[in-house]
């Protein structure tokens, strides 16, 4: 029974509607599936979602269909004489159309036609993928052979071209991953009669994202290969700098400053290509995961989608790969050089510090030295001046006396001598605890 007294999460119920949002088409062959992704010109990491809605919204305004909710990122519906399917993704927007029979010609590009010219010139962004999808039956495996053999060679580039039998042998599918002379990838299904409706609209969804996340992960491509050609030149810079510093020449200060500068320019190109090669990544997984899910079986020798992608996809995405691992690995080599110079300059300014330290002790034994002999002077000279204020005073006394004053001051200077040097030392005690205390 519901728990009613149970607050509810914030997000639960968008969260489980989120798992059922991008339901499969259901087709019924034959048919046409025509495929755009429009994709802002700059690499931006996240679109003006509401200049996408508004752009959906002025496509179904001109066939009279209501709107989707303020905010969607999917809609599914009737569009005329088609069916829409669109999606919002994190970089990009993507409007599939579905429509009943095939195109004269094979692949004209006719479907494409319900997409307004006025309609695609305003949209925010450019073209980063069309593809059409022509959908047939095909009664048995030599029905698809006939289709294959006579219309194969004009359709598609014989060298580019995969086929394969997926899901079970239910359907055959082709496609060379080629721009025709419309700019469109195609490819070509062709399904058993008894094939189940949503079973066909996965087929095609399938194709569709394959051919979507494998562009989408292509973009990489030239960010990788800018990225090793500035790697290999610091590659060369830190190896010099690092031979610099096992033969101890030059000045560490400079020679780490130029180490900091180097770390900070990788770190920029780490940064500034992060979300294009985690994308890559993520991107070319689910390339992988959508090939899988097809369950490809060879067709007389041909070669298969996941073969055509190993040969001609999977060197890009490992170039990406070693891209990203090299520059990851020259950021760790810098910043241990760095840490190691740094090091170095640490225990120098110790070493100097030490002297500074030791020079200063002998300067000050010099000076405790230097005061004692002027503290011996004072009291030479204090005890002068004293003895000669105490001859003033003892004059009178020595002439009553019938005593020469020179005897009195002469026993006088001891005794005075004497006094004067405990009064220096007590003063120099006392300023010395005082010393101390503070």
């Amino acid at each position: 029974m519901p728990l009613h007294t149970l607050a509810d999460h914030p997000q639960r119920y968008a969260l489980s509607n989120e798992l059922h949002a991008r339901p499969f088409p259901e087709l019924a062959a034959p048919c046409t599936a025509a495929f755009l992704a429009i994709k802002t010109p700059l690499d931006a990491a996240e679109r003006d979602r509401s200049a996408d809605y508004a752009h959906l919204l002025a496509l179904l305004d001109r066939h009279g269909v209501a709107h989707p909710p303020p905010g969607a990122s999917h809609y599914a519906g009737p569009l005329g004489r088609a069916f829409l399917k669109w999606e919002m993704h994190t970089e990009f927007v993507t409007y599939s159309i579905y429509v009943d029979g095939l195109e004269k010609g094979g692949f004209s590009g006719a479907s494409f036609d319900l997409f307004p010219r006025d309609w695609l010139a305003a949209a925010p962004g450019a073209l980063l993928s069309s593809a059409l999808v022509r959908i047939e039956t095909a009664a048995d495996m030599a029905a698809r052979e006939v289709v294959l053999n006579a219309h194969g060679p004009h359709w598609f580039v014989a060298e580019s071209l995969a086929v394969a039998n997926v899901l079970d042998g239910e359907a055959t599918i082709a496609g060379d991953f080629r721009l025709d002379a419309h700019g469109h990838i195609r490819f070509l299904v062709l399904a058993d009669p008894s094939i189940g409706q949503r079973r066909l609209g996965r087929i095609a969804q399938r194709l569709l994202e394959v051919e979507l996340y494998k562009t989408a992960s292509l973009l990489t491509l030239p960010v990788a290969r800018n990225v090793a050609t500035r790697v290999a030149a610091l590659d060369r810079n830190l190896t010099g700098i690092v031979q610099a510093m096992s033969a101890s020449n030059g000045d560490d200060s400079a020679t780490l400053d130029q180490l900091l500068a180097m770390s900070a320019e990788i770190e920029t190109l780490l940064s500034s290509s992060a979300f294009r090669f985690g994308a890559a990544g993520a991107y070319a997984a689910i390339v992988n995961q959508r090939i899988g899910a097809l369950r490809e079986a060879r067709l007389k020798g041909r070669q298969t989608f996941t073969e055509f992608m190993m040969r001609r996809y999977d060197p890009a995405m490992r170039t990406c790969e070693s891209a990203l691992s090299r520059l990851q690995d020259l950021s760790g080599r810098a910043e241990r050089a760095a840490n190691l110079l740094r090091t170095r300059v640490d225990v120098a300014a110790e070493r100097h510090n030490t002297a500074v330290l030791q020079s200063m002790d002998r300067r000050a034994d010099l000076q405790l030295r230097l005061q004692e002999t002027v503290e011996g002077l004072s009291v030479v000279a204090i005890s002068y001046y004293a003895v000669s204020l105490l001859g003033y005073i003892l004059a009178p006394i020595a002439k009553l006396a019938h005593i020469d004053k020179l005897w009195l001051q002469a026993g006088a200077t001891p005794l005075m001598l004497l006094t004067v040097w405990y009064f220096v030392r007590a003063i120099r005690s006392n300023a010395a605890k005082r010393n101390t205390h503070d």
